[in-house]
This record gives structure tokens, sequence and C-alpha cells, in this order.
């Protein structure tokens, strides 16, 4: 490093695994000896860090490795969907520790949902590690910065609900809210992919279709927090459906978990859960892979257009919809190689989600990590208590 490293910068290198012991501290930043026991005794004495046995030795004495504690603290994390939401505390290395899912509405609005969500967290953490933020994904447009929803027309009750304070009085720390789709892209990418690409479009399709973007290896928000609302862009012959956001034939309307039953019901099947539907496309029923393909072909319409204005790597299906249904898998590849450029869809991938449902809570830790253990974050909180909650 060109000039003097700080503690919180020392930390990124011990995390990374750049710098191990206090002689690779040195030679990466070029402090002095003082300068480096200085800040590794701070971030062992805040609980950041824990000295391992005496690593391999190079002659003379073996010197003292460095290691990130992941168990010095915990997340509380939770990743709201529109009938099920998954529940979990993680370590700080983003792992969950303890999980559970809850049914819950989100329609009965946030005075019902949060003290609920609030009350399984106090259930979980049952005495663990002090904790050092929050992080929730909620199923709505979520202006980030200041952790308000933004859900006209969509779970109507939490329009302009200021979430984090709401939190912040039973949980003292930073608390970090985003929408579920971009906590969801988060994990994926950062487990999965992370290695190998920077740019990533994740398609949620479940009862509510949505997507998450990575760009140039971190998620793209927009100016207030919308980008992503593919659900709400319309498709060509959608049949003139009326969508919740008051326009016709968005996708959202014409190709989630909703509209499948719906227009199955409209031929006279008896479905009353997705669950139904997938009974009926094992059992080759034709109407019905007829409905779920069009589906897809539909989600590709505007996948195509996502791919060529963002020139993803990777376009990654999820949701309980996607884990479902190859024919709908099917009707998306179809139409996105037919209808984007061809040098977008040189080398794109099109693949199912490989976390699955964990993919968010895993999002939310990592999303409330990149926050309070930032190397500004670490040295703004310098001299307060070695828990560091709240930093």
């Amino acid at each position: 490093m060109s000039r003097l490293a700080t503690t919180g910068e020392v930390l990124q290198l011990i995390r990374s695994g750049e710098a191990l012991t206090r002689a690779d501290i040195g030679r990466v930043t070029g402090l002095s000896r003082p300068a480096v026991a200085l800040r590794v005794s701070e971030l062992l004495g805040r609980g950041l860090i824990v000295e391992d046995a005496e690593g391999p030795s190079t002659g003379g004495r073996p010197p003292v490795r460095l290691r990130f504690d992941a168990a010095g603290g915990v997340v509380p994390v939770a990743s709201l969907g529109a009938s099920r939401t998954q529940i979990a505390v993680c370590d700080l290395a983003g792992d969950v520790l303890v999980r559970t899912d809850l049914d819950i509405d989100v329609e009965e609005g946030p005075e019902v949902v949060l003290p609920l969500l609030m009350d399984t967290w106090e259930k979980l953490l049952d005495g663990q590690a002090p904790v050092v933020g929050v992080g929730l994904g909620v199923p709505a447009t979520v202006e980030f910065a200041a952790g308000r929803t933004e859900s006209a027309r969509v779970m109507a009750s939490w329009t302009g609900v200021v979430i984090p304070p709401i939190i912040a009085e039973r949980f003292p720390v930073p608390v970090l809210v985003d929408n579920d789709v971009n906590v969801i892209a988060m994990g994926e990418h950062r487990v999965v992919y992370a290695s190998e690409l920077d740019d990533l479009l994740f398609v949620k399709i479940s009862t509510r279709i949505g997507a998450g973007v990575i760009s140039g290896g971190s998620i793209l928000r927009g100016a207030l927090g919308a980008a992503g609302e593919i659900g709400h862009i319309p498709v060509r012959d959608g049949g003139g459906v009326l969508c919740r956001c008051g326009n016709l034939d968005c996708v959202d309307s014409v190709a989630s978990g909703t509209a499948i039953l719906r227009d199955l019901r409209a031929k006279g099947r008896e479905v009353s859960t997705m669950a139904d539907v997938t009974a009926l496309v094992r059992a080759g029923d034709a109407e019905t892979m007829a409905v779920v393909r069009q589906a897809g072909r539909w989600l590709g319409e505007v996948i195509s257009g996502a791919v060529n204005l963002l020139n993803p790597s990777v376009v990654v299906l999820g949701g309980d919809i996607a884990e479902m249904f190859q024919p709908l898998v099917s009707g998306v590849r179809e139409v996105i190689y037919q209808r984007s450029t061809q040098l977008a869809t040189r080398s794109l991938r099109i693949e199912r989600s490989t976390l699955g449902p964990g993919a968010g809570l895993t999002g939310c830790a990592l999303m409330v990590l990149d926050h309070v253990l930032s190397a500004d974050a670490v040295d703004a909180a310098s001299g307060r208590p070695a828990s560091f909650a709240g930093c």
C-alpha cells in the first residue's frame, strides 16, 4: 500500500487471506512493527480476529497466524416472501447457525409481521454472541438508503414504512433492508459465481416475479432502489390481463405462479397449489404443459430485453416455479436465444439457482457484513467496546 494502512484495512487483509501473520501485514502495507502490533492488538481486543497455533517455520521461531473470528458476533436475518418467510441467525462469515421457516402473510402489515419476526430472532439467538447488525429482505421495492418500502399497489400496508428504526428499538445495531430478490442475487453471486464472473441477472419466479442485477460484482439498485422490477414490464399478446400495478399484461400478471393457477382453473383444471400443477406436468397433461411453457415464453420476452440492456454472463432462474418446471425454463431459453443479440448471447449461461431458498438468508447476512466490517466502519468504531455492536 502506498500510504499507512488503517486498522480496518488490516482487517480486510486478514479476512481475505492476503495477510496471515504480522510479518505479512508489514510486507503488504509497509507499516512498522510497532504500527502492525498496535492494529493487531486492537482487532484482537475487539474480538474480530484470533491467533491460531503457530504456523510453519522458515527458520527461527514459527510465526503466529492471524485469523478472522467468524464466531465473534452474529447477524439475525430474514427473507420475507409473499406467504413464507425464512428466518435465521448467521455468523460473521455469513454462514447460517440456526434457521426456521414461518408461514407469514406479509399483507397483514408491518405492525403484525415485524414483531413476530423480532420475537423469533430472540428465540433463535438464545444468548449467542453479540448481535452486530440485522438484515432483512422484503418482497417490495425498497429505497435502500432510507430502508423505506415503496409499494403503492403491492403490499399496500407497507407503503412508506421506514423499517430500520422499528427493528433498532429492540436491536440497537445497524439494520439494513433491501428488496428480496436483490438479497437473493447477492447470495447466489457471492457464493456460487463471484470467483468467475462479475455480471449476473437473477430472476425469481414464484407467486410474483422480480429480478436482481449484479453489475461489476456489486448489486445494481438504481437511483432509488427500483432497479430489477421486471415483473411490471408488459408482454405482447398477453390477453389484456389487469395487473396489480394498474397496467395491462405485465409479465407478473401473465407468467407468475398466481397467473398459471388462474389460467389452468379457467381451462377446467382443479388446481389449488403449484404442487397440483407439478403433478399435472409430471403426468404429461398437454394443456398444463402448454400453459407453463407459454408463461416461460412471456418471461423470456422480458428477460431477453434485460439481456440486451445489461449483457450478463449468466441468467439464474430461481423461485418455486423455476425449480418445479422444466417446460417453463425451456420456454425462457427458447425466447432469449431468439430475441437477444448474438453478441449478448455468445457466451450467456442460463441456469437454475444453486443455493435455492437459502440464497436470501446468505445475501441478507453478506449485505450486513459488507457494511459493519468494511474498513471505514471498523475504523469509525475504534475505541468502542470489544463487542463492536453498532459499529
